[in-house]
């Protein structure tokens, strides 16, 4: 098998799972998109759950590649890094059933296996840190005004934008999370309180 395949049967397999969820995603499912041997799957992945734990890893470090990226970028401004950052949000609520990977995983903590809880954990802990370090260089810098504390507002966010997925993925209305991303904005313009 080809690394052109195994990167047939990842990325397969990562579009059932943000479109039907993990428990849903057969190995039969991902041959037959693939148009493989479900043996030629098992040769690479012995179980369903070494392949959800590589899965997420390769959509975690992806993620964390291009985030560090465009925050090492000094030609980006912290309202660039933030644009990045909202554009996936914001392409997943233009597709009519697909979610982030991790929102999806999230929705079914309970029944994955402890290698897929873990990346699970580790993508939401970076996400959330890497928001607080541009939220405190834009409060450093001028450009962002904040009435909590980095870390707080890192989790709002966070949570504000993984949540409005899956609640657009039930109504089918878009706005849903464009009206997140335009709050935080909104907010981040704000003036502090000066209580």
């Amino acid at each position: 098998m080809t690394t052109n395949t195994v990167t047939q049967i990842l990325d397969t397999a990562q579009d059932l799972i943000q479109r039907r969820g993990y428990v849903s995603v057969s190995f039969q499912d991902i041959a037959d998109r693939v148009g493989i041997k479900k043996p030629s799957i098992i040769h690479h992945f012995s179980s369903k759950a070494k392949l959800g734990e590589a899965i997420a890893h390769r959509y975690r470090l992806f993620f964390a590649d291009e985030m560090e990226a465009i925050k090492a970028d000094p030609k980006k401004t912290v309202w660039d890094a933030l644009e990045f950052y909202f554009s996936p949000y914001l392409e997943f609520a233009e597709t009519d059933e697909k979610v982030c990977l991790f929102g999806a995983l999230t929705g079914e903590i309970m029944t994955l296996p402890e290698g897929m809880r873990a990346e699970v954990k580790r993508f939401s802990e970076s996400h959330q840190r890497w928001l607080e370090d541009i939220l405190r260089e834009g409060a450093e810098n001028g450009e962002f005004n904040l009435n909590d504390t980095p870390p707080h507002i890192a989790r709002v966010f966070f949570s504000a934008l993984q949540g409005a997925l899956l609640v657009k993925r039930s109504t089918g209305d878009f706005s849903q999370v464009k009206d997140v991303t335009d709050t935080i904005r909104k907010t981040l313009k704000e003036p502090q309180n000066q209580s």
